[in-house]
């Protein structure tokens, strides 16, 4: 029996254009990351470099980016958070019957964006007994530490456990750890579907 459930933030309940910050990239004459670049992306979204040192590896490295269009850039990705996603987690909070835990890959320069630009986020945030953001927490998805992170703050059984979230790598990361999972597949599945979809489960 699912006693907890793990859900993912982007492409779960924020929508995201998971190419646009590539266009935005591409413009400026980033056709593609190289390792010192994703190894940067990685560390900020770990929390490990702040914000302005992050900001100025691309300012310094491309003359098309001042901070300003560059946090454009990067925030491109987030696009808003439909209503009847925040209605199903209230439901789902207000009903009791799991222990409900955001588990996300994130920054600091969107979370901000989230928290200017989506009036729903405090209420969002209110209703998780636990809520763990990578630059946060200095962990990030797939590595297996993160979820053994958030099992073992939390007393978590695998068995009991339910993730939800929108990529593969990360789904099969916790599936090894015995954690049940859903590879929710964002625009063609809901997370409103969650009972339907994984019925088994429940």
């Amino acid at each position: 029996m699912i006693k907890t459930i793990l859900f993912d933030f982007g492409d779960v309940f924020l929508t995201l254009d998971k190419s646009a910050t590539g266009k935005h990239l591409k413009e400026n004459g980033i056709s593609e990351l190289d390792a010192e670049l994703v190894n940067i992306n990685k560390a900020y979204e770990k929390g490990l470099i702040s914000t302005d040192e992050f900001s100025r590896h691309y300012t310094n490295r491309f003359e098309g980016f001042t901070t300003e269009t560059f946090k454009t850039a990067w925030n491109s990705i987030l696009i808003e958070f439909p209503k009847h996603r925040l209605e199903f987690l209230k439901k789902l909070k207000a009903a009791k019957n799991f222990k409900l835990i955001l588990l996300s890959n994130t920054n600091e320069l969107h979370i901000d964006w989230v928290k200017e630009n989506i009036p729903v986020y405090e209420e969002f945030r209110l209703c998780f007994d636990e809520f763990y953001l990578s630059h946060e927490i200095h962990y990030r998805k797939p590595d297996a530490s993160i979820f053994e992170f958030v099992l073992n703050e939390n007393d978590l059984n695998p068995k009991e456990t339910l993730f939800v979230d929108d990529t593969l790598e990360h789904t099969l990361t916790a599936k090894k750890l015995g954690i049940h999972t859903w590879h929710l597949q964002a625009g063609q599945e809901e997370v409103i579907e969650l009972f339907s979809k994984k019925s088994d489960l429940f």
